[in-house]
């Protein structure tokens, strides 16, 4: 399909069903089949591929596992034996596919060993849920179809609920242009020793891709055409997650470590909010859109059922909890939120802003957010997000701007969660941030106009793995950025990750960055290290 008759296909889809109906199941499922061929009937009508047939390796994109639980761990797949083509080289057939799970590497002591269905619905992914497991135990596991076996994964269940568990180290990584470089940062976080990987978004991105890679210039292969396009079909989005989930590095990080993902725009569209496009095309049209993009979202990482979307709607936010240590509260700040004002990017506040109304992240999530501060136990209260939280002043001067796509467009929904943090007593907050391409480190204040106000919090906002390319250690808005925010601690604008690591007393933040993402192969460096302390909040150099 072009990409002209697609968007006619979905301008009639949107035109017949309309929003109201469109956020029915039925009136979902009804326009998401007619606009991206997914058949209604559902599984029951597809025939069963013979997998020794299948004659090229079909775990072309890697294993992956996520969201561990004490006693369950999710493991994903997807078999895509030509991932460049559409349909990977798959007849819309279902495939067995068989796994196991292990104590050791040689696969010598299996605990769980089963089968699941690779379905053509969801593009052959695999999402398998593996429950009756030790809390806090390191686990190896693997697929098998056919004569093919995958590589081997490793990844962990959480602490056991209660245990007092005493360290616990993780990753904190955010947006992946795929044609801005190498995601020679992830070949690193691969040999990283850390519990758990938190992606906060841009695992994708959304624009064309030319034949060479773009900043990657390749010169031992050519990419074929249907990359070199904007992602609006359910098969764009599938393709580019092939091309991406394809890199060498991304594997290996995933195989090494247990992802937790959210997302951010660029997974669907550069700053949507809500049902709101950055292009002037109808909602319903753009929200068609968003089903397809969600929806390829989920079959490409690894979830369990309950995020599975249904039409343009996916419950993303979630909680994890890694015994009395930490508390994880995963949002979705743009499924929800309210049309950035003054027509987005750095704009001066105002009356639009400042609107006490504005949401960031919807009622429901706002009250599930702080509910669930007031039943933690945990010492560390961590809300992994999308973008730049803390006040960010672009000048030291009155005449300062703000972002509109980050919290400062939003000053009214982050001043209640900060004050159902300080009524909940979640006395030590840490925020993990993504987005915005560098590194900042920054002290939370219950009034960010008032520097010597009581620091509430920290925030740690992780590089981009290569959004940007190179970059800087000093971007040229360094000097006013570090005048104009008392509360910034640290501001680098190399690639790389951050990782953090929580104990009973304090937490360490290393911000780790690599020299060069247009070539690869760049060395691993600490660019900064900071603790904070337990009841003593506030970012001081290790």
């Amino acid at each position: 399909m072009t990409e002209s008759s697609y968007r006619q296909e979905m301008r009639a889809a949107a035109k017949q069903v309309g929003r109201r109906r469109f956020l029915t199941v039925t009136g979902a499922a009804a326009a998401l089949a007619f606009s991206v061929n997914l058949p209604v009937a559902g599984t029951a009508s597809a025939a069963e591929l013979d997998a020794r047939k299948i004659g090229d390796d079909p775990f072309t994109l890697g294993v992956a596992s996520g969201d561990p639980l004490p006693d369950s761990v999710l493991l994903w797949t997807r078999l895509a034996p030509r991932p460049y083509e559409p349909g990977s080289g798959l007849p819309r057939a279902r495939v067995q596919v068989r796994w196991e799970l292990a104590r050791d590497e040689r696969f010598s002591r299996v605990v769980r060993r089963g089968s699941a269905t690779a379905h053509p619905e969801f593009d052959h992914s695999v999402h398998v849920e593996v429950k009756g497991l030790e809390a806090d135990r390191v686990f190896y596991y693997r697929f098998r179809t056919g004569t093919w076996t995958s590589p081997v994964g490793r990844t962990r269940t959480a602490p056991a609920p209660g245990a007092r568990n005493s360290s616990l180290s993780l990753a904190a990584v955010s947006c992946q242009a795929y044609h801005d470089g190498y995601f020679t940062a992830y070949k690193h976080l691969a040999q990283e020793d850390v519990d758990v990987v938190f992606h906060l978004g841009d695992y994708l991105y959304e624009y064309a891709v030319n034949a060479t890679g773009g900043a990657r210039n390749h010169t031992d292969r050519r990419l074929p055409a249907h990359f070199n396009r904007e992602t609006v079909t359910l098969e764009d989005y599938r393709l580019r997650y092939a091309l991406y989930k394809s890199d060498p590095d991304l594997c290996a990080a995933h195989a090494a470590h247990p992802f937790v993902v959210t997302w951010d725009d660029h997974e669907t569209e550069n700053n949507y909010a809500g049902d709101t496009p950055e292009n002037d095309v109808p909602p319903e049209e753009f929200l068609l859109r968003r089903a397809a993009a969600y929806r390829a979202y989920w079959e490409n990482q690894p979830l369990r059922v309950p995020q599975r979307p249904i039409g343009p709607d996916m419950k993303l936010y979630r909680r994890l909890r890694f015994g009395r240590l930490a508390q994880f509260d995963i949002l979705d700040t743009r499924q929800y939120r309210s049309d950035q004002a003054y027509g987005d990017g750095w704009q001066t506040p105002g009356p639009e802003s400042q609107d006490p109304s504005r949401t960031m992240t919807g009622a429901a999530q706002e009250r599930w957010l702080i509910d669930g501060w007031h039943a933690s136990q945990a010492t560390w209260n961590v809300v992994p997000q999308q973008v730049t939280f803390a006040q960010r002043r672009d000048v030291p001067t009155d005449a300062f701007k703000l972002s509109m796509d980050a919290w400062d467009g939003y000053p009214a929904s982050r001043s209640r969660v900060l004050k159902g943090a300080e009524a909940a007593g979640a006395d030590n907050l840490m925020v993990l941030t993504g987005d915005v391409h560098v590194g900042y480190a920054f002290d939370l204040k219950k009034d960010f106009d008032d520097p010597s106000s009581r620091t509430v919090g920290t925030e740690i906002v992780a590089t981009s793995i290569t959004s940007g390319k190179d970059g800087s250690d000093r971007p040229g808005s360094w000097n006013n950025q570090m005048q104009a925010n008392p509360h910034m601690k640290f501001f680098n604008g190399r690639r790389g990750y951050a990782v953090v690591t929580l104990g009973r007393e304090q937490a360490r933040a290393d911000y780790r960055t690599v020299s060069a993402v247009t070539t690869p192969g760049a060395p691993l460096a600490t660019a900064a290290s900071f603790v904070t302390e337990v009841g003593n909040q506030g970012l001081t150099p290790a």
